[in-house]
């Protein structure tokens, strides 16, 4: 075993023997970056004295519904790791090594070093652990340092080390200690610097953070540190912000650290304008050693020396999108627009780049490879996003970018407009309108104006055209049960490249609504609040989401009533409840209202753009989970069928109140009035319509690629069906020549897991990795209360229920759910909801216009809304004036 190794002996290929902060330090002293002298105490060491000691405790360590046992667990384990000695050959090898560690013969105790645990589940490309463990400075002899390494080891086994394991699903068998031991800096100035901004998430910018005395100051926060901000292109200091430095840290003689309070900090920096400037030249070495951006700790010696004392990934910056377009971009996150904040499966992308192929075909701009999608799509971090720059220069273009989100996504509408007011995104002077032209031909083509004016004069047509479309749909969608994988594969990606086009057909009836709702505003003026026409838009008809959730709820009614299938939902457990399902053997009434409902809804999802996440009729466990819910509910003080017919009559009403208004001014008008808002209710509620069509044509597909995936895992292509979604359709047909895909779909599926962890998605991102909505200064009020869109009006003030997934999330009648966004996976939990706060959307997104019909208050487009609301606070929303009321 090697028990101890020097920093200029550890490879890339050690992580397991030296953890993450060693293996970092080994690298860097390779590359000749300045790094104090040191070596590693190996993780062989660690098993050499720990042994299988703690293996008892693993069990209670991850049981993460327990807290109370697993912080007893681990105190049991640092207890336990405390009382060990070392052997003696261990102990006798740590201190003749340290003996020979100085530049210069031993004086007095021995030469300070810091000692740093270093697990092997550390400063990894997605979890960085920093501050997990623990680090001791200025230890002053072998006996001090023997002890060091102890508690090190120890520190795996702390509350915080052990939380953050579990709630990264990392195994804690599988981890284990090194320890560094490092010629320690006396420090005149030190702290920390971030080669890429981790807040807005610039590339080129670099961040750090410096006080007088030793870096722990800055890194456990115990001091307001001097803070500078580089361009690091131009070697430009672009922010410059000092700190009051009212403490300091340095050596105590006789080992350990010191806390000093100054009476009055400094009011110069502590770095000047040079040394700033070196510090970033050294990040940006570091950085191209990593080829990624770093997040350091470094130290300043008396001699005016810099030196690097750790590096890891920052772990939090999204990743940047490759693109060979000169100039700055800007993205949009289709993603988010969709209410989607998970990754997307590799065969939901590659469906979705098929359909957007279809789309730049369409409007003339084919791509080169239809797989590929059009040159504007990109999926980093296994979101979708789409390059709006050309869009954004172009003097139309940018007029319905502006246009559309300012109805849909408010906060992307007010980011976008602050980025058109930057020279880098100025209008394009041109007389070209080729792609202009493309896309009203192919509205044309698509008849879309012709049916929403048919839609007008007549909404039956529009009811009558909606049917039809699904039929022909329907029709097209299926294949022969003979048909060869390989025919199989190619129905799929044609398909997929044309249903799309079946959408405009449908979304025309609803414009036709959707203009009507704006010529409505207009003749009203200053006769109607925008509350009151928002009340114009409660319990609309015809919208297919909503009669999904009120069937549901429907159907949950006749399992009340019907006494075998209530005690069977009262008395089973969700996943006994899927069992006695799929054996058919639930109570009649619930086995066929359940397969009535599905039928209809089984091709919706959570998640549903993504063609790989499972469809309802695959695994009906929400809708279990939704049912048991409901049937916990008192209804004698709730009916949502009951609130939405009440809803429709609150808008008939309003409609009576804004004729009657404007009569007294123009008769004429009063009319013209009247008749625009009954097509308004007549035919928005069809604006659902085309994405439910789009999910029906994604069902199918994913089902004939199951058939795929069943003949793929019989040849052992893969291990399992749904690998199949782990893979693209360039690889399915690479696995259906028989090449073997099991190490492509481990590769994919490793990645997707580690993606479903990112809790902060951009809906916005430059091309130099910069989030445009960071940089911009969040719009707060001073009474603390978060801002965002009105969106359904009236006030509630009730617990908040904080729900990230909707899967097996359960919400008491009259919570107000705070959600990133929604899709209608989402929407069954609308019903018992007492309020809404999302931070997406806009007063017309999805989740906006289903609130509404139910009659609940909503805010959306509320920036960090489920970072900055836990679930039980007692909050206030106001949907009319879009506040979200925090108590003081």
């Amino acid at each position: 075993m090697t028990l101890l190794v020097d920093f200029s002996d550890i490879d890339s290929t050690m992580i397991n023997a030296v953890g993450g902060k060693a293996l970092n330090l080994g690298i860097m002293s390779s590359a000749r970056l300045p790094v104090p002298t040191g070596f590693c105490v190996t993780t062989a060491a660690y098993r050499l004295v720990i042994a299988d000691r703690l293996d008892d405790l693993m069990g209670k360590l991850a049981d993460a519904t327990n807290p109370g046992g697993v912080a007893a667990a681990a105190e049991e384990a640092r207890r336990r790791v405390l009382a060990l000695e070392l052997p003696a050959q261990l102990g006798t090898a740590i201190t003749e090594r340290y003996h020979t560690l100085g530049d210069k013969p031993l004086e007095g105790p021995g030469e300070p070093v810091a000692v740093r645990s270093s697990a092997t589940a550390e400063d990894l490309a997605y979890a960085s652990f920093a501050g997990q463990q623990d680090t001791y400075l200025n230890v002053l002899g072998a006996a001090a340092l023997l002890d060091a390494v102890r508690r090190c080891w120890a520190s795996l086994w702390t509350d915080r080390a052990v939380s953050y394991r579990n709630a990264n699903a990392i195994d804690h068998h599988s981890v284990t200690l090194a320890v560094v031991v490092q010629r320690m800096i006396d420090a005149t100035a030190a702290g920390v610097m971030f080669t890429a901004n981790p807040i807005t998430g610039t590339r080129h910018e670099t961040v750090i953070d410096a006080s007088p005395g030793l870096g722990e100051a800055v890194v456990s926060g115990a001091v307001n540190p001097d803070h500078f901000v580089v361009n690091a292109l131009d070697r430009s200091i672009v922010m410059r912000r000092l700190g009051d430095k009212r403490m300091m840290i340095t050596s105590r003689p006789g080992g350990g650290t010191e806390l000093h309070e100054l009476t009055s900090g400094s009011s110069e920096a502590c770095l000047d304008d040079e040394q700033v400037l070196q510090l970033v030249d050294l990040g940006q070495r570091a950085q191209r050693q990593y080829g990624a951006p770093q997040d350091t700790e470094w130290a300043l010696d008396a001699s005016g020396s810099f030196w690097l004392t750790q590096a890891r990934p920052i772990t939090t910056l999204y990743p940047l999108i490759r693109t060979d377009r000169p100039g700055l971009r800007v993205f949009m996150c289709l993603s988010l627009a969709q209410g989607l904040t998970r990754p997307i499966t590799p065969m939901g992308i590659a469906a979705i780049r098929l359909i957007g192929s279809a789309v730049a075909t369409e409007v003339k701009m084919p791509p080169t490879q239809p797989l590929a999608g059009p040159a504007a799509m990109h999926a980093p971090g296994q979101r979708l996003f789409l390059d709006l720059t050309s869009a954004l220069r172009n003097r139309v273009g940018r007029r319905a970018i502006l246009g559309a989100f300012g109805v849909m996504e408010a906060r992307a509408a007010t980011v976008l407009k602050r980025l058109a007011e930057r020279p880098e995104f100025s209008i394009v002077e041109t007389r070209d309108h080729t792609v202009l032209r493309h896309i009203v031909a192919a509205l044309i083509r698509n008849r879309v104006p012709l049916r929403a004016i048919a839609g007008l004069i007549n909404p039956n047509l529009a009811y009558r055209g909606v049917t039809a479309t699904e039929r022909r749909l329907r029709q097209r969608l299926t294949l022969p049960a003979n048909a060869t994988a390989t025919q199989r594969l190619d129905f799929v990606e044609q398909r997929l490249g044309s249903v799309f086009l079946l959408m405009p057909r449908t979304f025309a009836y609803a414009v036709g609504g959707l203009l009507m709702l704006a010529a409505s505003r207009r003749l009203l003026g200053d006769v109607a609040r925008p509350d009151e026409l928002q009340e114009v838009l409660r319990g609309l008809p015809h919208n297919v989401t909503t009669e999904m959730d009120l069937e549901l709820w429907r159907l949950t009614e006749q399992i009340r009533d019907d006494e075998p299938s209530r005690a069977a939902f009262t008395a089973l457990a969700v996943p006994d409840l899927l069992q006695r399902y799929r054996e058919r053997s639930l109570p009649p009434v619930a086995q066929r209202g359940l397969q009535s409902f599905l039928r209809r809804y089984g091709h919706r999802a959570v998640a549903e753009i993504d063609l790989g996440m499972p469809r309802w009729s695959d695994d009906p466990s929400h809708l279990l989970g939704v049912i048991s819910n409901y049937l916990r509910l008192d209804t004698d003080d709730l009916d949502p069928v009951a609130q939405f017919h009440a809803g429709q009559a609150k808008a008939e009403a309003m409609i009576t109140s804004l004729t009657g208004r404007m009569a007294e001014r123009s008769r004429l008008r009063a009319r013209l009035v009247g008749w625009t808002l009954r097509r308004v209710r007549q035919l928005v509620g069809l604006r659902e319509t085309p994405k439910f069509l789009l999910i029906v044509a994604l069902a199918t597909m994913r089902e004939h690629l199951k058939v795929l995936g069943r003949e793929l895992a019989a040849s052992k292509v893969i291990d399992q069906v749904d690998d199949v979604f782990f893979l693209d359709l360039g690889e399915v047909r690479r696995g259906l020549s028989g090449e073997d895909m099991q190490h492509l779909v481990a590769e994919h599926r490793e990645a997707y897991e580690q993606e479903l962890k990112r809790r902060h998605i951009p809906r916005l991102l430059l091309s130099d990795g910069t989030e445009p909505e960071a940089v911009a200064t969040e719009d707060a009020r001073a009474d603390g209360a978060l801002t965002g869109s009105p969106a359904s009006t009236g006030t509630v003030t009730a617990r908040a229920r904080v729900v990230l997934d909707p899967v097996g999330a359960h919400l008491e009648p009259g919570e107000i759910l705070v959600a990133p966004s929604t899709d209608p996976g989402w929407t069954p939990l609308f019903l018992t909801a007492g309020g809404l706060v999302m931070e997406m959307g806009g007063s017309n997104s999805h989740g906006a216009v289903v609130a509404r019909e139910y009659g609940i208050p909503a805010v959306v487009g509320v920036p960090e809304a489920t970072h900055k609301i836990e679930t039980g606070q007692l909050i206030t929303v106001d949907g009319a004036a879009g506040l979200v009321s925090l108590p003081g």
